[in-house]
């Protein structure tokens, strides 16, 4: 009585074992995506960088802080903007382009194509502000480069600006795809608001 007994808990088990089994495989498996964090922004609204000194001036978001560059490689009137909360940094260096314009052009040039190994693509944008007298390029690169976004401004005779826009983490153009993008939005707004000051 015992063994039969046993025997039918035994197949009772391996019935329930198969249901499970057969209800389990009855759907096929569908990867689920690759899910980032959602990354609440500020509104855009941005405030006046004119320091006393400084060659130049342009509109920056109020939720940056403008900050010297002190690195060892820092020259005059080099800044950064931060963004500290979003691991952001727009990268401003400056020079004086007399009897060097070419030069610089085309470095800046060099920089940006420098990121052709890693980027889909790189497009270039001409922009022009008669009225302030300034001229320059926006450099646009898809895929995961260490910069996507690169400007130069100029006046053709005398002032320089360069910037760039880095984030302190891995590129990885899906899961910054946003911040490339909302960020990018401050960097052209930057650029086009660039004015000289004392230019003769």
């Amino acid at each position: 009585m015992i063994c039969i007994s046993m025997r039918r808990t035994a197949l009772y088990f391996i019935l329930i074992f198969l249901l499970q089994l057969s209800i389990g495989c009855s759907d096929t498996p569908v990867p689920r995506p690759r899910g980032y964090v959602r990354i609440d922004f500020p509104q855009h609204n941005y405030v006046q960088f004119d320091s006393a000194g400084f060659p130049y001036r342009f509109k920056h978001p109020s939720y940056s802080k403008v900050r010297i560059d002190n690195s060892r490689n820092a020259e005059p009137y080099w800044v950064n903007v931060d963004f500290d909360q979003y691991k952001a940094r727009i990268h401003i260096s400056y020079k004086d382009a007399s009897g060097m314009l070419d030069y610089l052009m085309e470095d800046s040039r060099k920089l940006a194509f420098k990121h052709t190994y890693n980027a889909e693509s790189i497009t270039e944008r001409f922009f022009e502000n008669p009225d302030e007298n300034v001229y320059g390029i926006l450099y646009s690169m898809k895929g995961n480069t260490a910069s996507s976004w690169q400007f130069y401004v100029t006046d053709s005779v005398r002032h320089f600006l360069r910037g760039a826009l880095y984030f302190s983490v891995s590129p990885n153009k899906d899961s910054l795809a946003p911040s490339i993008e909302f960020f990018g939005e401050d960097l052209i707004v930057l650029m086009e608001s660039v004015e000289w000051k004392n230019n003769n």
